[in-house]
């Protein structure tokens, strides 16, 4: 169960010689450096489907199987993550990268291309052909700056490209403002 940290623990802290913050440069800055896989969420709250692409999705526990990711108050799909029940969380691989640019794409209609996508029978929006999807139900949601992080448990899934244990895989990452792939050749044996 997450637990707002309040602002006035944030002051005791300061008083306590924590006043030091990077700024958001800084931050950003230190963490373009910073790897991460790509994936694109999904979920419909009743006033349409929604989606945006995420570096922030990380697996949590197996048992039970439970994710979180954050969402930025200025994303367009904020409003709706903020009510919606169930996300789809779509974890994309190289051969995914036109979806990952679709879904980080501001100001257009993320669903208009009707045969790349369908409803789940429970009424989630899906992307066909991505590596893997799984579908969840949100059981939690923290307010964490300027993003709301969620939990969601991890309730049905599908895999379309499966990546053997200890392969490279086709890995989408984001890095330094760019789209890579891990592959064989990105993988240092230690």
């Amino acid at each position: 169960m997450f637990h707002a940290y309040p602002a006035a623990a944030w002051a005791e802290e300061s008083a306590h010689g924590f006043s030091a913050s990077l700024s958001a440069d800084e931050f950003k800055a230190l963490f373009r450096g910073h790897p991460g896989g790509v994936a694109v969420i999904t979920a419909d709250a009743g006033d349409g489907p929604v989606a945006l692409t995420a570096t922030s999705v990380v697996s949590v526990s197996a048992e039970p199987p439970l994710l979180i990711f954050s969402v930025s108050a200025l994303s367009s799909a904020s409003d709706v993550l903020s009510r919606a029940e169930s996300v789809v969380v779509h974890l994309l691989d190289s051969q995914d990268l036109n979806l990952a640019k679709l879904a980080a794409t501001g100001g257009i209609d993320r669903f208009a291309q009707t045969h790349r996508w369908s409803r789940l029978s429970t009424g989630e929006p899906v992307y066909a052909d991505v590596r893997a999807w799984v579908r969840c139900a949100v059981i939690n949601r923290m307010d964490a700056g300027t993003s709301t992080v969620i939990a969601a448990h991890a309730l049905e899934s599908h895999i379309a490209r499966d990546v053997d244990p200890g392969a490279p895989g086709d890995a989408l990452v984001y890095h330094n403002r760019g789209w890579h792939r891990l592959s064989a050749q990105s993988r240092i044996e230690g």
